[in-house]
C-alpha cells in the first residue's frame, strides 16, 4: 500500500512539475486549481474510475489556503478556521483524521470609544457592548433565509439590495457601539461594510442556525491540528490522477468532443470535460472559447467585495492575550493573540482595504497596531497580499449587494462542457472552505453522470 507520505512526494517531485510546458495529451477530465474544491473533485471523479489532470498554476496545491512557517510558528496565510457545523469541512476532517485546537480566549480586549480614543476592559465587557447591535444585524435571519442550504430563498430577495453599512445606520447605535459593531463585521467580511450585501452576514447566520455569537466561533475559534497545507496534502495524496504544478492554464476552448486546455508554455490538453475552481475575481485571467455565462462575467467584472488583508504580527515581550478592534476605517480593524512564546507574541489582524497598509513596511504595521492596542514593539511581520496574486484576486468571497440573488444560481450552471467549482458559488458557507468541498463534490458529481450518460 502506498503511504500518505509516499504518495505526497510523488506529487511534489517530477511527476506534478510540468516539462518543458507539456500537459499529457489527454483526460476524461481536466481541474483547473488545486485548493479544496479542485482536490476534492479530482478525488471524486477518480474514484468514479474516470482519468483526471489537474493543472496547479503554483508550486503548491492549497489554493488560498497556505501553512507557512515564519516568526517560529505554523501561520495560515490563508483560509484558517473550522468548526463541525461546517458539515462538508468536518466530513474531510473526520475522513483523514484531522484534529482540532482552539485558538487562545483572550483575557483582555481593546476597542474604540469616544472620540477615537483606546479603551481597554474584558472581553466579557466588549461582548455586552457589541451583543444588542450584533443581534440586531441579523434578527431577521430565519425569515430572510429560512433555509441556509438555500440562501437565495425566503425574504432576502426584498432585502439584497442593502448593504451591511445600510443594517447598521439603520439601529441608531450610539458611537461607540456602532463603532465597535462596524468593526467586527469588517472583520468577518474582510470588507468596507458599503461594499458588502447583507445578504453576506444573513447567510453566514443562517448557516450557524441562526445564532450570532455560534457563527463568531464557527468563522473565527478552531484550527487544523498540523495546518490547512497538511490538510490539502492528505487530500492531494487521495486523488487518482496526475497533480501537475506550475501548470499556468491560458485558455480553454470548447470543441465539439470536449476542451483543449492551453498552457502557458504552449503545452495542450485534451478533455472530455473542464471543471474552473477559480475564484470570481481571478477567473478572467484565463481566455475562454466561447466566453464566459454572462454571470460570471459581469460577476467578474464587478468583482466580489471583499478586498481585505490579513497579516501576521510578531511582538516583542509576553504579551496577555487580548483581542483589540479600531474601526472599519483604520488599516487593521481586529487583532488578536494567536501563538504566546516565552520572549514574543504573535498576533494575526484584519483590515477591510488591502491598500491602506504595506504589510512589507514594518513601520506601517507597527502604525496600524498602535491605532488599537498601543504599547507593543513589533518586530517581524508576515503576509501574503490575496488581492494582488493574479490567481485569486481576492481573500474570501463577500457578495456586494445584490450579487447573492440576482447570480448565485448561474454561477452554479455549467457552460457546454465547462464547469464551476469555487467557494465563491457554494450554496451553504460561501466564502468558506467548507465551501469549497461542497462545490467540489457537486461538480464532480454533475461531470460523472454527464459523462456516465455519454458513455
Amino acid at each position: 500500500m502506498v503511504t500518505e507520505v509516499s504518495r505526497m512526494s510523488a506529487l511534489m517531485t517530477g511527476a506534478s512539475r510540468p516539462r518543458g510546458g507539456q500537459a499529457r495529451a489527454g483526460a476524461d477530465v481536466v481541474v483547473i486549481g488545486a485548493g479544496f474544491a479542485g482536490l476534492v473533485a479530482a478525488r471524486e471523479l477518480g474514484r468514479a474510475g474516470l482519468g483526471v489532470l489537474v493543472l496547479e498554476a503554483r508550486g503548491r496545491v492549497g489554493g488560498r489556503t497556505w501553512t507557512d512557517r515564519r516568526l517560529g510558528h505554523d501561520l495560515e496565510l490563508g483560509g484558517t478556521w473550522v468548526h463541525w457545523v461546517q458539515p462538508h469541512t468536518w466530513a474531510e476532517m473526520t475522513r483523514y483524521g484531522r484534529q482540532i485546537t482552539a485558538s487562545p480566549a483572550a483575557g483582555q480586549a481593546y476597542w474604540l470609544g469616544a472620540g477615537g480614543t483606546v479603551r481597554a476592559g474584558t472581553l466579557e465587557e466588549f461582548m455586552a457592548l457589541i451583543a444588542a447591535g450584533q443581534q440586531a444585524i441579523v434578527d431577521d435571519v430565519r425569515a430572510a433565509i429560512p433555509r441556509a442550504v438555500d440562501p437565495a430563498a425566503g425574504q432576502i430577495g426584498a432585502l439584497d439590495a442593502l448593504s451591511i453599512q445600510d443594517r447598521v445606520d439603520a439601529l441608531g447605535l450610539d458611537d461607540e457601539a456602532r463603532t465597535a459593531n462596524e468593526a467586527v463585521w469588517a472583520g468577518h467580511v474582510n470588507a468596507r461594510l458599503d461594499q458588502a450585501g447583507l445578504s453576506s452576514a444573513l447567510r453566514w447566520a443562517a448557516a450557524a442556525g441562526g445564532h450570532w455569537k455560534l457563527m463568531h466561533e464557527a468563522s473565527a475559534t478552531y484550527r487544523v491540528v498540523g495546518g490547512m497545507s497538511g490538510f490539502t496534502q492528505a487530500l492531494a495524496a487521495d486523488v487518482a490522477g496526475e497533480i501537475r504544478l506550475g501548470a499556468a492554464v491560458t485558455r480553454v476552448a470548447q470543441t465539439a468532443g470536449g476542451a483543449v486546455v492551453t498552457l502557458a508554455g504552449g503545452g495542450q490538453a485534451r478533455a472530455r470535460r473542464v471543471i474552473s475552481t477559480l475564484p470570481v475575481n481571478a477567473i478572467a485571467g484565463i481566455e475562454w472559447q466561447p466566453g464566459l455565462p454572462g454571470a460570471w462575467q459581469r460577476a467578474s467584472a464587478e468583482t466580489v467585495a471583499s478586498q481585505g488583508i490579513k497579516v501576521w504580527v510578531k511582538a516583542r515581550g509576553r504579551v496577555p492575550r487580548f483581542v483589540a478592534y479600531a474601526s472599519q476605517r483604520h488599516p487593521l480593524c481586529v487583532l488578536k493573540t494567536e501563538f504566546t512564546d516565552d520572549d514574543a507574541t504573535v498576533l494575526v489582524g484584519f483590515g477591510p482595504d488591502h491598500t491602506q497598509l504595506d504589510v512589507t513596511s514594518l513601520a506601517a504595521v507597527q502604525a496600524a497596531v498602535d491605532a488599537m492596542r498601543p504599547g507593543l514593539e513589533v518586530t517581524e511581520v508576515a503576509a501574503h497580499d490575496w488581492m494582488k496574486d493574479p490567481l485569486s484576486r481576492t481573500t474570501w468571497m463577500t457578495h456586494r449587494p445584490g450579487q447573492l440573488t440576482r447570480d448565485l444560481a448561474a454561477l452554479q450552471q455549467p457552460a457546454g462542457v465547462v464547469h464551476f467549482a469555487s467557494s465563491d458559488n457554494a450554496s451553504l458557507w460561501g466564502g468558506f472552505i467548507d465551501g469549497a468541498i461542497e462545490s467540489g463534490l457537486r461538480e464532480a458529481r454533475r461531470v460523472a453522470a454527464e459523462l456516465a450518460q455519454a458513455g
